[in-house]
Formats: C-alpha cells, sequence, structure tokens
C-alpha cells in the first residue's frame, strides 16, 4: 500500500469517528461485554474499521508482520504532532532519535522510551507521534532507539540494545541536553518489558518507570489471555509467535531478562506507573506486576483503562478516549519528575 492510500484509509478513519454516535454503533454492531466490562464503543469501532479495511494484524512472516505494524500506525497515530523537534543519532549499531519540545531548555529530564511490537516489529516511525506527544506534553527530551529485532536478532540482543541506550544517554548528556540524574524509562508492550528489565539491572538511579500494558512474564498462561486471546488486536496465537520469535522456540521464557516477574527481588526498581488494558491479553501479568511492586515496597499506581485493548497508546490520531488514557499517563510522569526534584532540593537543602 502505497502512502497516499495510507493517507486515505486514515482520512476515511477519522470521517468514520466524526459521524454522530448512533451511526457509529451501527457501524461497530451489537455492544460487546466481557469479564464485567464493556468494549468502549470508540475501541469497538477502531477493531470493526481495521477488521472492514484488512489492516488487522496478523500472524505472518517478520517482514509482513513489519509491514502490518506500519501500516497499522500510520491510520491511527493521527497528523504529525507539532512543537517538538526531532534529532538523529548513532547508538551503538543502530538508530536513535532525540525528541525535544520547541523552546525546552538544557539540563531537563529524560525519558528514554523503548517501542512495542513483540520484539519482532515496531521501530521508530511506529511509535513516532507518540514520542511526539509524550515528549511536548511532558515537557521533556525524548530518547527512542531501533534496537535489533527478532528473529534475525533473538534474546538477549534487545536486552542488550535497552541498556546500551541507557549508557549511552548518561555518557552523552551533556550533547543530549539533559540531566542525567533525572532518567525515567517506559515503554509500551514489549518495550515496557525492556524498560523493566533494563531499570532493575541499571547502575545508575533511574527516577520512574512508566508502563504501557507490559509483557512481564511469559513463563505462564493468566486468565485474560484465555478471555482476551481472539478479536481484540493482540491475539493469543500473536503473542506466541512473538515469543517463539524472540525467545529461540521458548527455551528462554523462565529468564528473569524476559520474564522480570521472576527475578528474585524486584525491590530496587523505581516508583512505577503502569497502565494496562481491560480487553488486552497482557491485563493479568501487567496487574500482577504492580502487585508484586507493592508488596515489595516500591511506589507503583496501576490504572486498568476498562474498554481499550492493547496498543491504545499509539491511536492518538483517533477517538478520544485513547489521547485522554495516554494523557493520564503524562500527568503520572510529569508527577514522578516534580517528586524526584523536591526530594533532591530537601537533599541539598540538608
Amino acid at each position: 500500500m502505497s502512502n497516499f492510500q495510507a493517507a486515505v484509509l486514515a482520512g476515511a478513519l477519522r470521517f468514520a469517528f466524526g459521524l454522530p454516535n448512533p451511526v457509529r454503533r451501527l457501524i461497530a454492531g451489537t455492544p460487546i461485554r466481557l469479564d464485567g466490562q464493556d468494549l468502549h464503543p470508540e475501541a469497538q469501532l477502531l477493531l470493526r474499521l481495521q477488521q472492514l479495511s484488512g489492516t488487522d494484524w496478523r500472524t505472518k512472516s517478520a517482514s509482513e508482520s513489519r509491514l502490518d505494524l506500519e501500516l497499522s500506525s500510520k491510520l491511527v497515530a493521527g497528523p504529525k504532532i507539532t512543537g517538538v523537534g526531532a534529532r538523529e543519532l548513532t547508538i551503538g549499531e543502530f538508530a536513535g532519535r532525540l525528541y525535544t519540545p520547541d523552546g525546552l531548555a538544557t539540563g531537563s529530564p529524560l525519558l528514554i522510551f523503548y517501542h512495542g511490537g513483540g520484539w519482532v516489529t515496531g521501530g521508530l516511525e511506529t511509535h513516532d507521534n507518540l514520542c511526539r506527544f509524550l515528549a511536548r506534553e511532558a515537557g521533556v527530551r525524548v530518547l527512542a532507539a531501533d534496537y535489533r529485532l527478532a528473529p534475525e536478532h533473538p534474546f538477549p540482543a534487545a536486552v542488550d540494545d535497552a541498556a546500551e541506550v541507557l549508557r549511552y544517554a548518561v555518557a552523552k548528556a551533556e550533547d543530549l541536553g539533559i540531566d542525567a540524574n533525572r532518567i525515567a524509562l517506559g515503554g509500551d508492550s514489549a518495550g515496557g518489558n525492556l524498560a523493566a528489565v533494563t531499570a532493575h539491572s541499571a547502575e545508575v538511579d533511574i527516577t520512574f518507570l512508566l508502563l504501557f500494558y507490559p509483557g512481564v512474564d511469559a513463563s505462564v498462561r493468566r486468565r485474560s489471555r484465555e478471555i482476551f486471546g481472539n478479536g481484540f488486536f493482540l491475539t493469543d496465537e500473536k503473542m506466541d509467535w512473538f515469543l517463539d520469535q524472540y525467545s529461540s522456540g521458548g527455551q528462554d521464557r523462565h529468564d528473569p531478562r524476559l520474564s522480570i516477574m521472576l527475578a528474585e527481588d524486584l525491590s530496587n526498581l523505581p516508583p512505577t506507573y503502569i497502565a494496562t488494558a481491560g480487553y488486552d491479553p497482557l491485563r493479568d501479568e501487567g496487574e500482577a506486576f504492580a502487585q508484586r511492586l507493592a508488596a515489595e515496597g516500591v511506589p507503583v499506581v496501576l490504572r486498568r483503562h476498562e474498554g481499550l485493548f492493547h496498543g491504545f497508546a499509539n491511536v492518538l490520531g483517533v477517538g478520544g478516549i485513547f489521547r485522554e488514557a495516554v494523557s493520564e499517563a503524562v500527568g503520572a510522569l510529569r508527577t514522578g519528575f516534580a517528586l524526584a526534584n523536591s526530594a533532591q532540593d530537601v537533599t541539598e537543602t540538608a
């Protein structure tokens, strides 16, 4: 599909979301209720439109799956967010991109954001608008990276690259215009996994963790995989396929660098915000992770967005409910940095 065709489809999608509510409901179909919660009408409409357009995310080869995600992101990300500059970087052997809100002074906090996509798909372009939104709305610099993908580069290549991004940010703090003492890590799905794993093994203090529906335990199947494993963007079949591509047919699924929930001690993790989606196969493991952090004394906020599905953070171009969910996470990030600043000021005064 050409860029022109993708633009036409994206326009049609936005047009559909602008239709009167009764018409949108007619297109979306009969309301869906599972596990005591309603699928949000905007979420149901988007899933239906993706199905009708043939752009839903299916299990194919790695290259075809990457193209699927690239197309899907073009349809739902919306027009490029303005007020943010982007600088291309080279981090080791892979590309990076630094986002800076217009007018932001040097010495700002930094969010390192690891993109999702099952460790197999995704990249700088699929998450470009999300990174721009996070940078602009939180008033911070955001560093994204094109870490190596499986199956060409299986586990633990992505883990190694994620750690390299953090080392790069600390070493290049002055050039990047950031305060090396105020670094947060974040990510969505597989990227949330990499953020948590990197924070757990970091040799520097991490200020905050921002996790959207993270994959944190590949060793067991929880109830949400059974309930929401088909029909809500990320499928049970797709999850198994991703893990097989990334972890050599499942041999590494009990390694804490993949299943961070299996780490013996998580008490060294920083204050954390975890956003889960009610209609997500990954929901239960993300929420179990939040409970484990709280039990080990880590300040953690868990927010379940009932009625939304996996991947909602990238849906900034259509439907207000998706943008509202990301905006809430932005508020948590701003609060995390503000509290860290206050604590630092108290320490310096003392």
